[in-house]
């Protein structure tokens, strides 16, 4: 019996979620929705670490890592209540405060279940893209990691 064909995963796939708790502790989980874009890099140092050695061959030591997310919203927003969706006012009012109210703590992953999955904590930049009459409120995000990017288990894994 042959295997079935692998198919492409789509971008799509990714759920971004925020935490709500005030203690930043995992407790409080919530979907960051209306997501466009989505854009996770995780980047390595790497320095020439070359000797005489070497041979002439060039020899390159990761001396650190960085992470990053580059995201675009559809702002969210209850006309009857006036408010926002509560995990886009979480992620503003975190990219306009200073001190651990500037970090929000974040996990992503797989959607659909399968085991690409990562949490870690990050600063925002906020800018709304502004436009044309009929544009949507659409806003880009980065989210820069401050510490370790933590590779875990999907929470929607089977």
């Amino acid at each position: 019996m042959s295997s079935p064909t692998p198919i492409t995963a789509l971008a799509r796939r990714w759920r971004l979620e925020i935490d709500m708790s005030s203690s930043k502790d995992g407790s409080a989980w919530q979907l960051v929705p209306g997501i466009t874009s989505f854009t996770p890099a995780a980047e390595p140092n790497i320095e020439d670490s070359s000797s005489y050695d070497s041979e002439g061959w060039a020899e390159n030591t990761k001396t650190g890592q960085s992470w990053e997310l580059g995201v675009t919203i559809n702002r969210k927003v209850n006309d009857q209540t006036k408010v926002y969706h509560p995990a886009h006012e979480a992620i503003r009012l975190a990219a306009f405060s200073s001190g651990s109210a500037s970090e929000i703590h974040v996990r992503y992953f797989d959607r659909t279940g399968l085991p690409e999955a990562y949490e870690g904590t990050a600063l925002v930049t906020w800018a709304p893209s502004g436009g044309e009459y009929t544009a949507l409120d659409q806003v880009e995000l980065t989210l820069t990691g401050t510490g370790p990017l933590q590779l875990i288990d999907n929470p929607l894994a089977a």
